[in-house]
C-alpha cells in the first residue's frame, strides 16, 4: 500500500533544498513574459534538454505555451532585486524588464546580459503534473556571461553560497 506525504510536510522539506535562482523569459506573438523559478534542471545532453516547472495558474502560462520558446537565465548574487521583481513583487512586465539589461538571442528570446549563463530553448513537450506544467526545452543556443557566484534559494530566502553552512544548524 502506497501512502502520500501531506502537502505541507512536503513543502517544509523542500524548503530545506538549496536551488539556483533563474529568470525564465519568453517573447513572441503571444507577448513578452518572465518569471522567477528554482524548479529547473538538466534532463539530457543528447539532445541537450532541460526542464522548467511553471504553475499552471500563472497568468503567463498561455503566453509561454503559445510562444513555444523560453530562455532560462541563471542569476548571480547581484540579481536578488531582479529575482524578487520577476517573482511578482512588480506586476508590470515592462517595469520588470526595465530593471535590467537584456540581449536578444537569435531566436528572439530575451537573455539577461549579465546572467551566469542563458539557455535558449524550444518547447519540445509539456506535461501537467499536479499544479504545474513541466516544460521540456530543447536547448538551441547558450550564452555564457558572468563568473559571479550563483544566487541560491533555501529556507524560503535568497542565500549567498558562503551563508549555507549556517542553515538549519
Amino acid at each position: 500500500m502506497t501512502t502520500q506525504v501531506a502537502r505541507l510536510e512536503f513543502r517544509e522539506a523542500m524548503a530545506r533544498v538549496c536551488a539556483p535562482v533563474n529568470i525564465v523569459t519568453t517573447d513572441g506573438p503571444a507577448g513578452r513574459g518572465g518569471f522567477t523559478a528554482t524548479a529547473m534542471c538538466s534532463v539530457s545532453d543528447d539532445p541537450p534538454t532541460l526542464l522548467v516547472c511553471m504553475n499552471e495558474r500563472s497568468a503567463q502560462t498561455g503566453m509561454f505555451l503559445a510562444n513555444q520558446r523560453f530562455c532560462v537565465n541563471v542569476l548571480t548574487q547581484s540579481h536578488m532585486h531582479l529575482a524578487a521583481k520577476f517573482a511578482g513583487a512588480i506586476r508590470d512586465m515592462a517595469e520588470r524588464y526595465q530593471a535590467a539589461r537584456w540581449q536578444t538571442m537569435p531566436s528572439g528570446m530575451p537573455a539577461l546580459l549579465d546572467a551566469i549563463v542563458s539557455f535558449d530553448c524550444e518547447i519540445g513537450a509539456v506535461n501537467k503534473v499536479g499544479t504545474h506544467n513541466v516544460m521540456f526545452g530543447r536547448v538551441v543556443d547558450i550564452r555564457h556571461g558572468s563568473d559571479e557566484a550563483a544566487l541560491l534559494y533555501v529556507g524560503r530566502d535568497y542565500m549567498q553560497p558562503s551563508a549555507l553552512g549556517s542553515f538549519g544548524g
